[in-house]
């Protein structure tokens, strides 16, 4: 049988810690994946409205194979200076890649839309991420919040609430694979019809709660009223996929790849022109031994199904804020399906 890591956090990976932090009155949060030591990593981006930071450094044909930290953020392109506070923090403990004398802390970066969040006041000043992603990297651990924690705060889900999520995964022969997510799609997470989570099928046994039933009647297809308001740019699913092989940085890309699919697997339509989704993937190589392509193939499939599986924990643990719903809040208690579907018709 399948099994999660001892946390279900991408944390089970060996090597990693997370922090974050939020400002509650902007309505908006930054979450960093730290890496004990410099990491392998790569990253594919399909969404058609990214904003990235160090994206171009982690093509395999780039020099600098490692990365010290990756920092997922709400604020738009205002939120990658989060990555800024983040290096800060690191270069106060010696990390970075070496050049000459100085040693420089590489740390890529994605963000996501949240400025219109209902609710949010307006900055007045200097912008919140450096400090966040500052605070976030020096408190970071091998427990977080998910839900509306971090660069989830204010982040959207179709017309639900979206959030941070996260889970672990262990191989039979011993590697672990583990996701990062902050989920603020313009595609919904549930079937317009009643509700049930897309990627239900894929959960752990316990993971979430009990899901509505799926009507008999077919599923309409181009029925996309549980989507958000088409905006171009004002949504993405951004992420990091982990594992302790030991991974080059093609490998990585291959990995980040193949974790797209599990985006796919849990929002419905994914990679649209309103999305900037981006994945990252990193090798902390904690697991000695080498990696061939079945190995390769079976730690992607582990990874896409994570993926799919922090997205839903996202959606189950957020809290209604804004006037958005949560999933919990409507959907929760595996309702029936003709109840569901009177609610979405509501």
């Amino acid at each position: 049988m399948a099994a999660s890591g001892p946390r279900n956090l991408i944390t089970d990976v060996a090597g990693l810690s997370v922090g974050q932090a939020e400002d509650r009155d902007a309505v908006s949060g930054t979450t960093v994946i730290v890496a004990e030591r410099p990491a392998v990593a790569s990253v594919d981006v399909r969404g058609g409205a990214p904003g990235s930071r160090e994206t171009e450094l982690l093509d395999p044909a780039a020099l600098v194979e490692r990365i010290d930290a990756i920092v997922l953020s709400g604020g738009s392109a205002f939120g990658l200076d989060a990555a800024a506070g983040v290096m800060e923090c690191l270069a106060e403990q010696g990390r970075g890649f070496p050049v000459g004398d100085v040693r420089v802390p590489i740390v890529p970066a994605a963000i996501l839309f949240d400025l219109a969040f209902p609710g949010r006041r307006r900055w007045a000043g200097e912008r919140p991420y450096r400090r966040l992603g500052r605070a976030a990297a020096a408190c970071a651990g091998a427990e977080f919040a998910l839900g509306n924690a971090g660069a989830g705060l204010g982040a959207k889900a179709g017309r639900l609430k979206g959030g941070v999520g996260s889970a672990s995964l262990r191989l039979a022969d011993g590697p672990r694979v583990g996701a990062l997510v902050a989920v603020n799609s313009w595609g919904a997470v549930v079937r317009p019809d009643c509700g049930r989570l897309w990627a239900a099928d894929l959960a752990l046994a316990g993971e979430i709660p009990p899901q509505p039933a799926a009507p008999e009647a077919p599923l309409e297809l181009e029925d996309f009223s549980a989507c958000a308001i088409p905006v171009a740019g004002a949504n993405t699913t951004i992420a990091v996929v982990a594992t302790d092989a030991a991974l080059d940085k093609s490998a990585c890309r291959r990995l980040a790849i193949m974790a797209q699919d599990g985006l796919a697997r849990a929002i419905r339509p994914a990679h649209t022109p309103f999305d900037g989704d981006t994945v990252f993937a990193l090798a902390t190589a904690a697991l000695a031994g080498p990696v061939g392509p079945d190995l390769l193939a079976r730690l992607g499939a582990a990874a896409a199904d994570c993926l799919a599986r922090a997205i839903m924990r996202a959606i189950v643990a957020a809290e209604p804020l804004g006037g958005l719903p949560s999933w919990k809040e409507r959907w929760g208690g595996g309702a029936r399906a003709d109840q569901a579907a009177d609610a979405s018709k509501s």
